[in-house]
């Protein structure tokens, strides 16, 4: 191992979105209070990690490429090199990463990142393929209570200390996975079923965050304000916990979340972003088409009327409020009729920021 380190060098490379980079925090915390340490660069590292994204087909291909790199310096000057792909493009390729790439040591998929340090172990040990996946391309009812089980157990591995504050913004997972099914999208099959985390548990997270200098949380879910939880029969809803976090946090000066489903967002949830006045008054709420033709074939269950009232119903009650939305362009089927209401719905949103993706297979 390089530098006399007690458990060797590591380097994180983390593709795609906010869970991701937020999975990857808490993966590197729990290896460092390990033993291993951080480093800049690939070519300084015992173990390279890539914690992967599968919803664009660019960043698998960055993730292609990095492994063909990878796997040449293993071949030719540093056979001892771990490399693991962690994440939603390792749930869903599998053991096809293996298969397709021979030199990689460890495919761990995100249910199950609180393997990681085991995994590592392992391959340095072993010298075979680790692989850690919860198959939720099937579904498996029993995923769920795997997935409660080990969301918890990384979530709580979260380390605190007065060098978080250095960063001013954080982030803090309340909900994992996704029950919509959107017919372009893969987060269900990766992340699995909808998970949701104790409203003790996150606000004492965001306390603690608080109490440690960040000046900004943001709350994290693929679908943020599906949020609830019933417990001793209580249900603490989404706009609930916002109120909780809001009034029990008093020292955080920003709250804000991302990222919300149009169908089901409550006017509830929207009194009280309006009567907090640490909830920012900032929305991203993806469109994604301005056709109700195309919302149909991608499975989103509202139309733009239910959409267009969601975002008058939030300007109503804070007319200060910012937007932010996604559209995809060119999905199957979309005519250029299809294509002029996607581009009129931006003319009604007034976004202040879009982010525009053309259809990939």
């Amino acid at each position: 191992m390089s530098d006399n380190t007690a458990k060797g060098n590591v380097f994180l490379n983390t593709y795609g979105c906010q869970m991701n980079v937020l999975d990857s925090e808490l993966v590197k915390g729990q290896l460092e209070a390990l033993g291993y340490r951080f480093v800049d660069q690939a070519d300084n590292a015992d173990v390279v990690l890539l914690n992967t994204c599968s919803v664009r087909e660019q960043s698998e291909h960055k993730v292609w490429s990095a492994l063909g790199r990878l796997r040449i310096q293993k071949e030719k000057e540093r056979p001892d090199l771990i490399v693991g792909v962690l994440g939603c493009m390792a749930e869903r390729e599998g053991k096809g990463i293996v298969d397709r790439m021979k030199k990689v040591d460890i495919v761990c998929g995100p249910s199950n990142l609180d393997q990681v340090p085991m995994l590592i172990e392992n391959a340095m040990l072993n010298r075979g393929p680790q692989l850690s996946l919860a198959g939720h391309n099937s579904r498996r009812s029993k995923t769920l209570q795997a997935a409660e089980d080990n969301l918890e157990a990384l979530d709580l591995s979260r380390a605190f200390s007065p060098a978080d504050g250095n960063n001013s913004q954080a982030y803090v997972r309340i909900t994992r996975g996704c029950n919509k099914f959107c017919s372009f999208c893969v987060v269900p099959f990766t992340r699995g079923p909808e998970v949701h985390r104790s409203p003790e548990q996150i606000v004492d997270e965001v306390k603690r965050l608080a109490d440690s200098g960040i000046l900004e949380v943001t709350l994290l879910g693929q679908t943020v304000n599906h949020y609830e939880w019933n417990e001793g029969g209580k249900q603490t809803s989404f706009a609930d916990l916002l109120w909780r976090i809001h009034e029990e946090v008093p020292q955080l000066p920003r709250l804000r979340f991302i990222t919300s489903y149009p169908r089901d967002f409550t006017d509830d949830a929207l009194d009280v972003m309006a009567q907090a006045p640490r909830i920012c008054k900032y929305l991203h709420i993806p469109a994604q088409s301005g056709s109700n033709t195309m919302l149909k074939k991608m499975n989103r269950g509202y139309t733009v009327e239910e959409y267009l009232s969601l975002l008058e119903r939030a300007r109503k009650r804070m007319p200060n409020i910012r937007l932010a939305g996604d559209m995809i362009v060119g999905f199957p089927g979309e005519t250029d009729e299809d294509h002029a209401l996607s581009i009129e719905l931006l003319r009604q949103a007034r976004y202040k920021s879009c982010f525009i993706f053309k259809y990939s297979p």
